[in-house]
């Protein structure tokens, strides 16, 4: 049975779209059926997997419009077990012309319906922002992975999205639940860092992740190059960050085992003053 998880935060800069992309590469890697879904306009997830979005001519727009059927979208990548449906500015054109149709809300639930058993796990990356587009999002996923950034202000705003995801609970899916909290761009010579992540832990408990996403140059590298970062440089401090927090995910979705594909990266013995050399970067 397919699990549909939504990453999700309205506010920009948290890592949600390298996020959706290194998790979803990872799980394909575990020969999990994996279908990424971009539904933010930037289209970054879809240049991000190594697609031009550019020339991509039917996106998920077209199945929120009922144009074209979900399946005819679905493009194959250069990671096996892992498919896109992308994503380019058209898709800002889909909150207006469906500003008055009925139940809008579940235009993306419907689109993927015929399709959901195909694929082990569906990924969303979600725009940032809790318009129209989140909230088809949230009604069509069984929950949510929430990255938070290291940084200051990044709670802020959070007390929002939590009352959105209360209020689509209520009225529009009541089975949707937290998946989980992932920090992310940790720098640990930072004071604030600390703090942010004592803060997270202590507000959701055991919905954060264990393992925690550092900041770290070759993760912002490899997007320009069309690339998950286990394919540009699997040696990072950030791939091994990301195999870690895929096995943690892997094992919430599929108690039967952990990650296996070929070039697991062994978990770190401690997280705790992780640097990626004398500048953090690696």
């Amino acid at each position: 049975m397919s699990r549909i998880i939504a990453i999700c935060n309205q506010k920009g800069g948290t890592g949600k779209t390298t996020s959706a992309i290194n998790i979803s590469t990872y799980l394909a890697l575990a020969n999990k059926r994996v279908l990424l879904i971009d539904l933010d306009p930037q289209g970054n997830a879809t240049s991000g997997i190594g697609i031009d979005k550019n020339k991509v001519s039917d996106t998920i727009y077209q199945a929120l419009i009922k144009q074209v059927p979900a399946e005819q979208l679905i493009l194959p990548t250069a990671i096996n077990n892992l498919s896109l449906i992308p994503a380019n500015i058209n898709l800002i054109g889909a909150e207006i012309e469906l500003c008055q149709a009925d139940a809008r809300e579940y235009r993306l639930q419907e689109a993927i319906g015929p399709v959901k058993d195909k694929f082990d796990l569906i990924l969303i990356d979600c725009p940032p922002s809790l318009g129209f587009l989140t909230i088809n999002a949230l009604c069509a996923a069984d929950s949510v992975i929430i990255p938070v950034q290291c940084e200051y202000y990044a709670l802020e705003g959070l007390s929002q999205l939590f009352s959105t995801i209360e209020r689509v609970r209520e009225n529009l899916n009541p089975s949707l639940r937290i998946e989980g909290v992932v920090l992310t761009m940790a720098d640990f010579r930072t004071n604030l860092t600390k703090e942010v992540i004592e803060e997270t832990r202590n507000f959701f408990k055991d919905k954060v992740y264990q393992t925690i996403i550092p900041r770290n140059i070759r993760l912002s590298e490899a997007p320009s190059f069309g690339k998950p970062i286990v394919f540009y440089d699997k040696d990072s401090l950030g791939a091994q960050r990301y195999s870690d927090l895929s096995n943690e995910i892997l094992l919430t979705t599929d108690t039967t085992r952990n990650l296996n594909y070929d070039n697991k990266l062994a978990p770190a013995e401690s997280i705790e003053g992780e640097a990626d050399g004398p500048s953090g970067i690696r």
